[in-house]
């Protein structure tokens, strides 16, 4: 990279892996956008100050993160630039559930939905929740009119709880509760 701007988006489309040129409204745009957007808001969790083990999770996840965009950023399996780029992989799916069953013992069990807050680090991690929740409505969208890596939508569906959980866990780690949500009767 030599340069930060390269003026080739002015006219509102941007090049994906491979070259190929499409608008910046483009559903495939949309999709690593908001994963993206996803580890930005994982950064923020991680600048709030969470315990150093839930930071070191959370490191994993950002380069995580950056893979996955690169590989909803290259359309075509098969192609040369496909190649190169790192995929979702179930193993990775499988090392976010051990995280989310690690850090889920040692919370108290869940009897009602939680509200979302608490300590600055618990609160972005909730938001970070939202915004994979969001991420995964893309890769949805996406998905139904292109095949993709069938692993790249169960990641971020695991992300979102493992995001949950180590929410629960950071209030958990600075003497907060949970609190519980009350509907009005």
């Amino acid at each position: 990279m030599t340069r930060i701007y390269t003026r080739t988006g002015d006219t509102g489309e941007t090049a994906l892996f491979g070259g190929q040129r499409v608008s910046k409204d483009d559903l495939r745009v949309r999709a690593y956008g908001t994963v993206d957007e996803l580890n930005a808001v994982v950064g923020v969790a991680r600048a709030a100050g969470p315990t150093h083990e839930i930071d070191a999770v959370l490191e994993r996840v950002q380069h995580h993160l950056f893979d996955l965009g690169a590989e909803l950023a290259t359309p075509g399996g098969t192609s040369p630039a496909a190649a190169r780029v790192p995929r979702a992989t179930a193993e990775r799916v499988a090392g976010l559930e051990q995280e989310i069953d690690r850090f889920d013992a040692r919370l108290p069990p869940l009897r009602e939905f939680v509200l979302p807050g608490g300590v600055p680090a618990a609160a972005a991690l909730h938001h970070a929740r939202t915004v994979a929740r969001r991420a995964e409505r893309q890769i949805v969208r996406l998905a139904a009119r292109e095949p993709l890596n069938p692993e790249v939508l169960k990641y971020v569906n695991r992300l979102s709880d493992l995001l949950f959980v180590l929410a629960r866990a950071a209030n958990q780690g600075a003497g907060r509760p949970d609190v519980a949500w009350k509907p009005d009767r």
